[in-house]
């Protein structure tokens, strides 16, 4: 068993799209599909989505819920980390080696946790 999916909620679809689309321009998923209510990004591994809440409500994000990403590189985890946060994104934890990875933590423009992490070097 794998996950398939993952989604997010936004109250503002046009800007999450934007963050995700710059945040995934250098190897992510690419956008694969939009409509008035989502945006989806997919690649070989994964699919990832980003939508308004179908019950009309306000979008909120989970106490404790995190969506992890998995890079080839520190590098990359370093890069990733800036770029969230030069993109509006907020710092929750700057790349640092928790256990056995190398990981840092942001929170998206309507504060989903996000993970970006990679396996650090023995």
């Amino acid at each position: 068993m794998k996950i398939g999916y993952f989604t997010v909620g936004t109250n503002n679809r046009e800007a999450s799209a934007k963050f995700y689309d710059s945040l995934f321009e250098q190897g992510g998923p690419k956008q694969v599909a939009a409509n008035e209510r989502l945006t989806y990004w997919q690649n070989e591994n994964f699919a990832f989505a980003t939508a308004l809440p179908i019950d009309g409500k306000p979008a909120t994000h989970g106490n404790g819920a995190m969506v992890g990403f998995g890079v080839d590189t520190v590098e990359e985890v370093k890069r990733l980390h800036k770029l969230a946060i030069d993109l509006g994104g907020t710092n929750e934890g700057d790349p640092n080696q928790r256990g056995p990875y190398i990981s840092a933590y942001v929170r998206d423009l309507d504060h989903n946790k996000l993970i970006f992490f990679t396996e650090a070097m023995s």
